[in-house]
This record gives C-alpha cells, sequence and structure tokens, in this order.
C-alpha cells in the first residue's frame, strides 16, 4: 500500500468519525433541550397544581383544618420556587430533592383533605365542583409532565452511554440529566372526568 492509499484510508476514517460525532452531538443536544423542555413543563404544571389547591383550600369546600393544612403545603411547595428560567433547567438536576419533599408533602396533604372517594365524588357534585374539577386536572397535567420528563432523562441516558459519545465526549461537562421522583398519585375519586 503506497502512502497515498494510507493517506485516503485515514481520510476516509477521519470523516466517518467526523459524520460520528457531528451526529452524535446533535442528537444529544437534541434530546438534552428535550429534557430542559419538560422540565420547565413539569415545573409549569406543579405551578398550576399549587394554585388549583389554594383555590380549593380558599373555596370552603374543605373543613377550615384541612384548608389551612392545604394551604400550608401550597406555601411551603411554592417557596422553594418553580424554575424561573432556561438556565436554570439546564442544569439537569431534576426539581432538587427539597422541591421533590415539598411537592410530595402536598400531594400527601391534598390526598388527606380530600378524604375517602365516596368524599370527593361529594365535593365534585357540590357547589365547588368546578374547583375539584380544576384541581383534578391540575393534577393529572402533573402526573403526565412528570412521565414525559423522565422519559426524556431517560432518552437521554440512552445517547450518553453510546460508544460514540462516551469515545469523543461529546457530552462535554454537562452533567448527567436526573429524574424527578415524586409523590404525584392521583387520589381515588378524584381522576378527571374530561378532555
Amino acid at each position: 500500500m503506497t502512502w497515498s492509499e494510507i493517506a485516503l484510508v485515514a481520510l476516509a476514517v477521519l470523516a466517518v468519525g467526523l459524520v460520528f460525532a457531528w451526529q452524535g452531538a446533535s442528537r444529544l443536544d437534541r434530546v438534552h433541550r428535550k429534557v430542559a423542555a419538560s422540565r420547565i413543563a413539569l415545573d409549569s404544571q406543579l405551578v398550576r397544581r399549587a394554585s388549583a389547591a389554594m383555590e380549593l383550600a380558599a373555596s370552603g369546600a374543605l373543613d377550615p383544618a384541612s384548608a389551612v393544612l392545604v394551604a400550608d403545603a401550597v406555601y411551603t411547595a411554592s417557596d422553594i420556587g418553580p424554575v424561573t428560567s432556561p438556565a436554570a433547567a439546564l442544569k439537569m438536576d431534576g426539581l432538587g430533592a427539597e422541591r421533590e419533599r415539598a411537592e410530595s408533602g402536598l400531594t400527601a396533604t391534598l390526598r388527606e383533605a380530600l378524604g375517602a372517594p365516596e368524599a370527593v365524588r361529594g365535593l365534585r357534585a357540590g357547589p365547588s365542583g368546578e374547583v375539584v374539577e380544576g384541581l383534578a386536572a391540575a393534577w393529572y397535567r402533573v402526573t403526565l409532565a412528570r412521565r414525559f420528563h423522565n422519559e426524556a432523562v431517560a432518552q437521554a441516558r440512552r445517547v450518553r452511554r453510546l460508544w460514540y459519545v462516551r469515545l469523543f465526549h461529546l457530552a462535554g461537562r454537562a452533567p448527567m440529566p436526573r429524574t424527578v421522583e415524586l409523590d404525584d398519585a392521583l387520589p381515588h375519586g378524584l381522576e378527571p372526568s374530561g378532555g
């Protein structure tokens, strides 16, 4: 093999490596953007659920002690604060352990305040039915948004494990994305009734 043939083969290998690197970097960038966008969407749905929970607490549908507990749980979750900038979403650290605990606490408080499925059905049929429906819809959207976010994180992790992504160090110094683990299970009887 002559020097020109060796150089041609080396150039071909280099070109293939560059194509893999470019495609891998583009794909990794897309999934990182998807994780950031899904985190922002999840955050906005959590804020919407907190707003609906506060509306329920203020509606008079709950007994006074439950209303105070729900309002306190909403304030606790709100004090930790939503993601307000895309730069914060790019940290890829989920919502943070403190926020996840606060949101899980709000879920537990709401479940306790709403009570048994019969009580929830009674609230839905009562004068505050629209407020309860709003909470049900917001809560359901939180559940979906968290699932979408965690799937985006899983996809990003799969892409980051590809051999050429690791070989060319395409992730750079970007942290590994984290899933959001919180209790967001809807209580029985609060499943949304319509689209």
